[in-house]
C-alpha cells in the first residue's frame, strides 16, 4: 500500500486515527520527574545538529527503519541507508541456525561497511544491529545460555544478574552486534501470562533494582571508561508497559490499572533501568485502559520521555505499530507522532518508508517529529561509539 499520490484507504484511516484522543484527559503530576544519569555531551549534540542537517527528508525516515536480515541486504542498507538491522526469531546469516560466529561477523561487515559506503553522496552513518539476548546470546550456537528471568528472580542475587549481563555483552559484542533487546522488566502479576517466565519477579521493587544492575552489565556503569565501550553493548528497557498485567494475563491484551498502579508497579523496571542509563526502550503490544501503548503518546512522550527523563530511543516491536488504530504494517503516521523512534518493520520496509515520506510531506506526520527521533537515533549511535569502532571484525575482542 502506498500513501504518495492519491491516498489509499489506509492512510485516509491512518490520518483520521491522528484525530483520536491518545488517552483519556491524564496529568503527568504522579509521575516523578527525573534526568537520566547521562550527562548530555555537547560535542555529541553538536555532532547529531550538523548530521541532521545534512540529511535528506528520504534519509531521515530510513533512519526511523529496522528491518529484519532475512528481508533486507547489504546492498539495499547501500541504497536506502537504513538505521537498523536486525536478527528475528529464526533469522540467522544464510538461513543457518548453526552459523558460525565467522558468519554472523562477516555479515555485520556487510551490513556496516554497505552503511558507511559514501561513494554516492550520502552522508556515512553506521547502521546499529540489534538482536534478542535475552538469556545469553541464544540465538548463536556455543554461546553461553543463563536461565530466564523467573530463575534469576528466584535466585536473589543482583550481583549474579550484572556479571551474566556482563558476559551477554561481551558474546554478543565478538558477533559484531551492537545492541540487544533486553532487559524484559515485566512486573508479573497474572501466572496465567504465557510469557510470565520472562519477569524477574511480581514484586516491582525486586525488578527496579534487578532492572538497574542487568543494564549496568550490559552496557557499563555511566560515568565510568566501561560504559559502551568494546566489551559491552546497548541495552533495552521492554516491554513499555504494563505487559505483565494485563486483564486474566491474556498476551498483548489490556491493562486496566489505574494511572498510580502503573507507576507504583509496572513503571518501576523502567524506572531502574533509566537510572541506570539504559539506551533504548521497546514499546509494549498490550493496550493501558483501551489505548495500544504504540500509539499512546501520552505514555511515549509525556511521561516516558519528559517525566522520567529518558533521552535515548523508543523502538516499536515487531510489526508493533499494525495493533494501532488506522494503522498497518506499512503505515502509521500515529505511532510516529505518539513517540516511536524507530520502527521494527521487518518485511514492509520499503512501504513503511515510501508511506511515511510521504505522510511528513502530507502534512500528516511534522518533520520536527522525524528530527526529534533522528535525534535520538544518532545520539545513541554515537554514545555507543558506532562512528569510531570501525569494522565489527576489526575490533579489540
Amino acid at each position: 500500500m502506498s500513501c504518495g499520490g492519491i491516498p489509499a484507504a489506509g492512510c485516509a484511516r491512518d490520518a483520521s486515527a491522528q484525530a483520536l484522543p491518545a488517552s483519556p484527559a491524564r496529568t503527568a503530576v504522579v509521575w516523578p520527574r527525573a534526568v537520566g544519569p547521562v550527562v548530555p555531551d555537547p560535542k555529541i549534540e553538536a555532532r547529531i545538529h550538523d548530521l541532521l542537517r545534512q540529511l535528506t527528508l528520504e534519509q531521515k525516515v530510513a533512519q526511523m527503519m529496522q528491518a529484519d536480515i532475512r528481508y533486507v541486504t547489504p546492498e539495499d542498507e547501500r541504497k536506502y541507508r537504513l538505521g537498523s538491522v536486525f536478527n528475528g526469531g529464526g533469522a540467522f546469516p544464510g538461513n543457518d541456525k548453526h552459523a558460525a560466529v565467522s558468519d554472523w561477523v562477516a555479515l555485520a561487515d556487510r551490513f556496516y561497511d554497505a552503511s558507511i559506503d559514501s561513494t554516492s553522496g550520502a552522508p556515512a552513518i553506521p547502521v546499529i544491529w540489534g538482536t534478542d539476548a535475552v538469556h545469553g546470546h541464544n540465538n548463536v550456537i556455543g554461546a553461553t545460555l543463563f536461565p530466564h528471568n523467573i530463575g534469576l528472580g528466584a535466585a536473589h542475587d543482583p550481583d549474579l544478574i550484572e556479571r551474566i549481563g556482563a558476559v551477554t555483552a561481551s558474546e554478543v559484542a565478538v558477533t559484531g552486534i551492537d545492541w540487544t533487546f533486553a532487559p524484559i522488566v515485566a512486573v508479573v502479576r497474572d501466572d496465567r501470562w504465557g510469557r510470565a517466565y520472562e519477569g524477574y519477579s511480581e514484586d516491582p521493587e525486586i525488578v527496579r533494582a534487578y532492572a538497574g544492575r542487568i543494564v549496568r552489565g550490559l552496557q557499563g556503569v555511566v560515568g565510568s571508561p566501561s560504559f559502551l565501550n568494546a566489551s559491552h553493548i546497548v541495552a533495552t528497557a521492554k516491554h513499555f508497559i504494563g505487559d505483565g498485567g494485563t486483564a486474566n494475563g491474556v498476551d498483548r491484551g489490556d491493562n486496566r490499572a489505574s494511572e498510580r498502579e502503573l507507576r507504583d508497579i509496572h513503571a518501576q523496571g523502567y524506572i531502574g533501568a533509566i537510572g541506570a542509563g539504559v539506551q533504548t526502550v521497546m514499546a509494549s503490544y498490550n493496550s493501558w485502559q483501551g489505548v495500544k501503548v504504540h500509539g499512546h503518546r501520552y505514555l511515549l512522550t509525556d511521561v516516558l520521555k519528559e517525566r522520567l527523563g529518558f533521552d535515548g530511543l523508543v523502538v516499536s516491536d515487531w510489526d508493533g505499530v499494525d495493533g494501532v488504530q488506522g494503522c498497518s504494517k506499512d503505515h502509521c503516521a500515529h505511532a510516529i507522532n505518539a513517540g516511536i523512534d524507530l520502527v521494527m518493520v521487518p518485511t514492509e520496509w520499503k512501504a513503511f518508508l515510501e508511506n511515511t515520506v510521504a505522510q511528513v510531506r502530507a502534512g500528516d506526520i511534522p518533520e520536527s517529529r522525524i528530527d526529534e527521533a533522528v535525534t535520538r537515533i544518532l545520539r545513541v549511535k554515537m554514545r555507543a561509539g558506532l562512528f569510531e569502532k570501525g569494522r565489527p571484525s576489526s575490533r579489540p575482542l
